[in-house]
């Protein structure tokens, strides 16, 4: 039995939730899985995982052999980086991820002139919306928007960006000028909704913030649909700044109530804490960094 390959199977199995997404992940057949596994059980004398029909539950003695099986693959992963070189020049894959919007039209070319500028490093961009674990999921760099819980990442601040009403030209022509949030409650309105309903627009800062009810005209559950439906003219829409930074600097999209502000949403890039900081992520790190501060600066700038 290879320990090494049946811990990594192991592993698979309860970040997966399950052996058969252990056999998706590491693209071996089932049952090599479960017998990886169950010659584990039977090399430590202790029964690791109780299989359900719905999920894999873990033992206490599987509890703290996890644990230390998660470190000590990590640190195999470090000696072999160190042995070939991943800390002595940036070289190696990164894992980096970010919200989608904020990716595709911010991240993405940072990590576009990465890449031309350290040629022996390959990066994986997933771009999601959800949160994704970064310990779990192995990623080394994440940009996140919005407060951060208190954890043993290391965050790096990049800039704040905040909520803004919009809407096009030819819909203010048609309806007119808004003079005071509560006006928007007699406008079309194009709502941010997925699965669930949110029907209530904050605008301002703090406690003086103005809460309006919005019916909306049309729902979307994507930032760039609404962005199309506001310069169609189809009503008012409320996105993030960097989301309507483009729009608004060509003069497709008029922000409203921008004297009243909005509170700051800050914008972070989030790392595991390792005890020693491979080059390719600081070269990522120290790279990036800066020009998506200047990105976010001119995002600022675009609303005064």
């Amino acid at each position: 039995m290879d320990r090494f390959e049946a811990m990594r199977t192991l592993l698979a199995a309860v970040d997966g939730g399950s052996l058969s997404a252990a056999s998706r992940a590491l693209n071996t057949p089932l049952p090599t899985v479960s017998r990886r596994v169950s010659d584990l059980e039977a090399h430590l004398g202790a029964q690791l995982l109780v299989r359900t029909s719905r999920k894999l539950i873990l033992t206490e003695a599987g509890e703290a052999f996890v644990g230390s099986a998660r470190r000590l693959l990590e640190d195999l992963a470090d000696a072999e980086r160190a042995a070939s070189g991943e800390y002595r020049v940036p070289r190696g894959e990164l894992l980096v991820t970010a919200p989608i919007m904020l990716g595709k039209l911010h991240v993405a070319p940072v990590v576009h002139a990465f890449l031309a500028a350290y040629p022996d490093v390959t990066v994986r961009l997933v771009l999601s919306d959800s949160t994704i674990d970064i310990v779990e999921a192995h990623v080394d760099v994440a940009i996140r928007i919005g407060q951060l819980p208190d954890s043993d990442l290391v965050a790096r601040k990049l800039g704040d960006v905040r909520w803004i009403v919009c809407a096009s030209p030819d819909y203010l022509a048609r309806r007119g000028t808004l003079r005071a949030p509560a006006d928007i409650a007699h406008h079309e309105c194009i709502a941010f909704e997925g699965l669930h309903s949110t029907r209530t627009w904050g605008i301002g800062v703090g406690a003086a913030a103005q809460r309006v009810e919005i019916v909306p005209r049309l729902s979307v559950n994507t930032a760039d649909a609404i962005i199309d439906a506001a310069v169609a003219g189809l009503g008012l829409a409320r996105i993030m700044s960097y989301q309507a930074a483009s729009a608004v600097a060509d003069g497709r999209l008029v922000p409203l109530f921008a004297e009243l502000g909005g509170d700051p949403v800050p914008v972070q890039l989030v790392h595991r804490r390792q005890r020693s900081q491979p080059l390719k992520l600081k070269a990522f790190l120290d790279f990036a960094a800066p020009r998506l501060r200047e990105t976010l600066d001119g995002v600022a700038g675009c609303f005064g």
